[in-house]
């Protein structure tokens, strides 16, 4: 027996909506249910458009704040140019908190932005010459 696919990844934090704002409207990504747990955990569940899994957002204040270590974990995601991607977090008053890196050639690379309450959010530009979905920077 083994699992089958992904479903969710989830994230705990202070401040649901703030959090919500940011994968929205910086992200891009859609939200597609909300709905509070029997155990009173306020979630949102949101995607981005050509994926199936889907990011929990969790509100649980009875369980304690929430600090996030640092380099404890990222979501990567994949765009289509890091320049412009760099370009639509300045119009939003943001900026890449490390990189962009990019290949030798330039044709594939990452950076990475904070979230609210420091999850780290990692950029790839994948490269046009890459085979079979794996990611190359």
């Amino acid at each position: 027996m083994r699992v089958s696919k992904l479903l969710h990844t989830r994230y705990r934090l202070n401040d649901l909506e703030r959090s919500v704002r940011f994968y929205k409207d910086v992200l891009g990504l859609e939200e597609v249910r909300r709905h509070k747990s029997p155990r009173g955990s306020e979630l949102v569940f949101l995607k981005a458009p050509e994926s199936e899994a889907t990011i929990e957002l969790c509100h649980f204040p009875s369980s304690g704040p929430v600090e996030v270590q640092p380099d404890l974990t990222h979501l990567a995601f994949e765009v289509s140019s890091l320049a412009e991607f760099g370009q639509h977090l300045a119009r939003l008053g943001l900026q890449y908190s490390d990189g962009p890196t990019y290949k030798d050639d330039g044709s594939g690379g990452f950076a990475f932005i904070d979230a609210p309450e420091g999850y780290e959010i990692e950029l790839i530009q994948r490269s046009p010459l890459a085979k079979g979905g794996g990611a190359t920077y």
